[in-house]
């Protein structure tokens, strides 16, 4: 079904004040989004834009949290992140439009230029872990309830809640779930103290783009304030990032010796979150992680 066909006259109307005083025509075309959102590449008076659109119903408010969190990223100053230009509810649904960053074929120096803008994204503090509102990740509520230590952050804000509902759900048997009642204890000798830090959140391959001038951009951000050993785990979920951006943030901020083990512990979050969300194909990986952490 063609949702942006039903909303596009409305769709004009709002975008008329914001495509350089006018806007009188619309066309489109269907991109790739992922399972949760429809999206387009608009044509507005010869403006490419990017429209995302999905159910106000099913994913309430979930546009104008990640509007949010891109001002957060864009504040930084950090990395570059798309302009949203209209972020509305037309009817039944939500439309986010964002400026068109066309993707560009990455050379070596994009992967050194990323890992040292990240590592500049992980140096902006926060007072405490957390943020001070809840978001989405993927298409999965997130809670974000502040905490002083990142240990207890992790474990009661992440692992916690996708756990139960994997439970309620029948995805982790009563002994599946034991394992993980050990963390708690582990997690203090993986994680020394550290200062929360500005966090893309869900930073696997397909929420970045290689832009003009090699330069990169965020998408899709699943914001809080963590630990940056969050989004470095992310990039190697599915598939890893190229050798060079590694070795580029190992120089700007360097990792410590167990950094793989960390990770691991990191990526047992968006796995559970895919065990939820896609079924028990993601559960030998989990069982492995949290046995391996033991």
């Amino acid at each position: 079904m063609n949702v942006l066909h039903d909303i596009a006259e409305d769709l004009l109307a709002a975008l008329r004040h914001k495509v350089d005083g006018k806007a009188e025509s619309l066309s489109y075309q269907v991109v790739s989004g992922g399972s949760i959102n429809a999206v387009y590449k608009l044509t507005v008076e010869q403006k490419q834009l990017c429209c995302k659109i999905n159910s106000v119903s099913d994913f309430p408010g979930m546009f104008s949290l990640e509007a949010d969190g891109l001002a957060l990223l864009r504040s930084s100053g950090a990395i570059r992140v798309p302009e949203v230009i209209v972020n509305t509810v037309i009817k039944s649904s939500q439309v986010l439009v964002l400026e068109w960053l066309e993707p560009q074929k990455k050379t070596p120096g994009f992967w050194k230029t990323f890992a040292e803008q990240l590592s500049q994204l992980h140096c902006v503090k926060g007072t405490s872990f957390g943020l001070d509102y809840d978001n989405y990740m993927g298409a999965l509520k997130q809670t974000n309830k502040r905490s002083a230590l990142w240990t207890d952050f992790f474990f009661e804000q992440r692992i916690q809640p996708q756990v139960r509902l994997a439970a309620d759900n029948g995805l982790l048997s009563a002994s599946q779930c034991s394992l993980f009642e050990r963390l708690p204890t582990l997690l203090p000798q993986l994680f020394p103290q550290a200062a929360p830090v500005l966090l893309h959140g869900d930073l696997w391959s397909g929420n970045f783009i290689c832009t003009d001038r090699q330069q990169p951009a965020l998408i899709d951000p699943a914001v809080y304030y963590g630990h940056s050993a969050v989004d470095l785990a992310l990039t190697t979920l599915f598939g890893g990032f190229d050798k060079s951006f590694y070795e580029a943030y190992h120089y700007y901020n360097p990792l410590p010796a167990d950094h793989d083990r960390q990770w691991d512990c990191c990526n047992l979050y968006p796995l559970l979150i895919h065990l939820n969300l896609f079924g028990r194909s993601y559960l030998p990986q989990i069982i492995s992680i949290i046995k391996g952490l033991q």
